[in-house]
């Protein structure tokens, strides 16, 4: 299994063996120890999402009150998607700097992003699926979001694909306007959250 840090802290990027046969393929996209030895602690699983998206559907960026916030481990199953891993916290090195990761099933490369981190993904195929293990289960009041469309922070979709988000993603603030209104989560509360995760 590689790993290696995307360019926002706390988020990674695990690329596992593939073994193809004259039956198919065999592939593990989450293995603990690897994942341990680049994050620090162990993945809590409180939830697993499977979502299946037609071509041109952004879904995010999304993101959830931190702490506990809700750290996310996805893949892509079936087809290919563009996923982005934007981060929110205020304070951070990073703040509004995004990341990309071509994720399909082909590769079946995974994406890590800790708690605090936005998250959003366009499918590049009909029928595209992405499975998420999520650290917390799913809290409608601590849910939010910021337009994936936002143009000051320029996400890369493709040129040639309509993007197609729902009527919230549609209606979700610029990241200005959710730093603002005081949504974002605090890098130096997100950082005491991952300490105490890795103390266990």
């Amino acid at each position: 299994m590689d790993v290696r840090e995307l360019a926002v802290r706390d988020a990674y990027e695990f690329s596992p063996p593939v073994f193809p046969d004259q039956r198919g393929l065999f592939v593990a996209p989450f293995q603990e120890p690897a994942f341990v030895k680049a994050v620090g602690h162990p993945m809590r699983v409180a939830q697993t999402n499977h979502s299946v998206s037609r071509k041109g559907t952004v879904r995010g960026v999304h993101f959830a009150d931190t702490p506990p916030g809700q750290a996310k481990y996805v893949y892509c199953p079936s087809g290919s998607l563009l996923d982005v891993v934007v981060d929110l916290r205020v304070g951070s090195p990073t703040f509004g700097r995004w990341d990309a990761v071509r994720l399909d099933s082909g590769e079946f490369r995974a994406v890590y992003l800790a708690e605090g981190l936005g998250h959003a993904f366009m499918a590049l195929e009909d029928g595209t699926a992405m499975a998420y293990l999520c650290s917390t289960s799913y809290n409608p009041p601590a849910e939010h979001g910021i337009t994936p469309l936002d143009p000051a922070l320029e996400l890369p979709w493709p040129p040639n694909v309509e993007p197609i988000l729902s009527e919230k993603d549609s209606c979700a603030p610029t990241l200005e306007q959710a730093r603002s209104a005081g949504l974002l989560p605090e890098y130096e509360a997100c950082v005491a959250h991952y300490e105490r995760l890795r103390a266990g």
